[in-house]
């Protein structure tokens, strides 16, 4: 793999070997001449919006305050200081979302989303830690960082914000546009806006093991079959009414011992969880479909591309889009495997496509999940 200017000289291998989920990493310049991709009032527009996760913290007097949006309007500019944070800026913006795009030596499985902060002098969150790993990419103004490995993570009571009740940094830098700070999960920052200032956080996905066993066994639930009825023919007069038996608990723990789970059964449910659009994302159907005929003519032409907002993952067989999964048949797997890496479709790799992929895509194309590149 090539030096990458964005890992500041080092390949992705070295950047992974001796700084992901270890140490912080300062990169000056990670992209030169870097501009912000978005007006404070492009922001603040954005906040208004129903399929737009928002955020607008404030610490007018000391007194910190969350308001969670769709945001009916913002402070004024000139006041300090506030904070307003836009999520997922990369599932709305062709931009935002090339952006991202560079942090793909990363796993998609891995990779969530774009936020941009914004905050006016002396704007923040508060010295606070994340459960995930972090990029940092300042984007118009200074920000000034002090982070430290912090090992006390408790944190003050009766905020509407994880604020870190004793912050220790060791470390102080000051981001100019283009610089970026990387962070593994729970090391712990505090960024202040030096003036008027935006930073733009591409975070990563670390579901807790018990959100993912819960959401497995829904998965599961769906596969189980348990043929019977509890019966107990042989039951004897009781003095106990109240009491649950050895005999009943005997014969509902022997048909509950017999459900069982292969590593593909985990595969599929990881591979459709992982690719669950979040709630606030709804697709938008071409407002004038084409018949499946011109799709696929137009697509055999200039090809296809994903939408922003989809999500693409495989494993061996098993193709998973947008929280759905099927198998890909032998003929196909190369074709739709481009699709997932590149998220897009070369013309000649369409026109080899099996009906059966063509007719899949034109149904993803209606639902607004692909369109022709």
């Amino acid at each position: 793999m090539k030096k990458l200017t964005l890992l500041g000289g080092l390949t992705p291998q070295q950047f992974l070997r001796e700084y992901w989920h270890k140490k912080p990493l300062l990169i000056r310049q990670a992209i030169p001449g870097f501009k912000p991709l978005f007006s404070r009032e492009q922001l603040a527009e954005m906040t208004q919006r129903d399929d737009v996760e928002s955020r607008l913290i404030t610490h007018f007097g000391k007194r910190w305050q969350l308001v969670r949006g769709p945001l009916e309007t913002v402070p004024p500019f000139t006041r300090k200081p506030w904070t307003m944070l836009v999520q997922g800026v990369n599932l709305h913006d062709d931009a935002a979302d090339a952006l991202m795009q560079q942090f793909r030596f990363i796993p998609d499985a891995r990779l969530d989303d774009l936020m941009i902060s914004y905050a006016t002098d002396g704007g923040g969150v508060g010295p606070h830690f994340d459960s995930y790993d972090v990029f940092l990419l300042q984007a118009h103004g200074q920000r000034r960082w002090r982070i430290g490995p912090q090992k006390d993570l408790s944190l003050v009571e009766g905020l509407p914000l994880k604020i870190l009740k004793h912050f220790e940094p060791e470390q102080e830098y000051v981001l100019e546009p283009g610089d970026m700070l990387y962070l593994p999960p729970h090391y712990a920052h505090d960024g202040i806006a030096v003036g008027e200032c935006m930073t733009y956080s591409i975070g990563f996905r670390t579901p807790h093991f018990q959100e993912l066993g819960e959401a497995f066994l829904q998965f599961m639930a769906e596969s189980i079959e348990l043929d019977g009825r509890y019966a107990d023919p042989d039951l004897a007069p009781t003095t106990r009414p109240a009491e649950i038996s050895n005999a009943m608990l005997d014969q509902v723990s022997e048909q509950i011992a017999r459900i069982r789970f292969e590593r593909d059964d985990i595969a599929i449910f990881l591979g459709e969880y992982l690719s669950e659009p979040k709630p606030t994302v709804f697709f938008d159907p071409p407002a004038r479909a084409m018949s499946r005929d011109r799709f696929l003519a137009a697509a055999a032409k200039r090809g296809i591309r994903l939408s922003r907002k989809t999500r693409m993952l495989y494993r061996g067989r098993q193709l998973f889009i947008n929280g759905e999964s099927f198998t890909m048949g032998r003929a196909d797997r190369a074709a739709l495997i481009a699709l997932a890496d590149q998220r897009r479709l070369d013309p000649q790799a369409m026109q080899s496509a099996s009906e059966d992929v063509r007719d899949a895509l034109y149904t993803w194309y209606q639902d607004g999940w692909l369109m022709p590149a």
